[in-house]
């Protein structure tokens, strides 16, 4: 496969550097560690990569739309963020952590392969609730995984987490 248009290889090279950074900061926890609550609020870090696989995950499946010319219908009847967010973190619970691990480098993987197929055109398309293909690359994807690395590096230091710097 040719190599993506510059503006795409931007966004892939963002999301890359944003997920080894997120991983990096995992792979800092204590094995025995992961599966105890409280990382961030309830959650433990399986919650937490389940989390970020299911919001890259949503990122694929918007690419997908994109590229079928459906985007606009992207969002319509579905919960919402909290609900969502809920959902998934109650299945991750009673998951183990490779298990949650192994379904998000799926959800990565399947984002990437989108994100690079993707027509540069098609990233001011805007879904159903009026953001565009762009934004939800960018915050389903690397600002997601680097909000929640600032989370984990946090709970490193018993700080509150700092704002992600959204300009990166």
């Amino acid at each position: 496969m040719a190599d993506p248009p510059a503006r795409i290889r931007a966004l892939r090279d963002k999301l890359q550097a944003a997920r080894d950074e997120f991983l990096a900061a995992i792979g800092d926890i204590e094995p025995a560690l992961r599966t105890t609550p409280g990382l961030v609020g309830d959650w433990s870090a399986r919650e937490l990569v389940a989390h970020v696989g299911y919001w890259a995950g949503h990122a694929a499946e918007a690419l997908h739309r994109a590229e079928q010319e459906e985007l606009g219908t992207f969002g319509i009847g579905e919960l919402s963020v909290d609900e969502r967010n809920a959902v998934v973190a109650r299945i991750a619970a009673e998951t183990d952590w490779a298990t949650a691990a192994s379904r998000e480098l799926s959800a990565y993987e399947a984002f990437i392969d989108g994100l690079v197929r993707v027509d540069p055109e098609r990233l001011g398309d805007r879904d159903a609730d009026g953001d565009t293909l762009e934004e939800i690359i960018a915050f389903d994807g690397a600002d997601h995984y680097r909000e929640h690395t600032l989370d984990i590096r946090a709970w490193f230091n018993e700080a509150d987490p700092p704002e992600a710097d959204d300009d990166d």
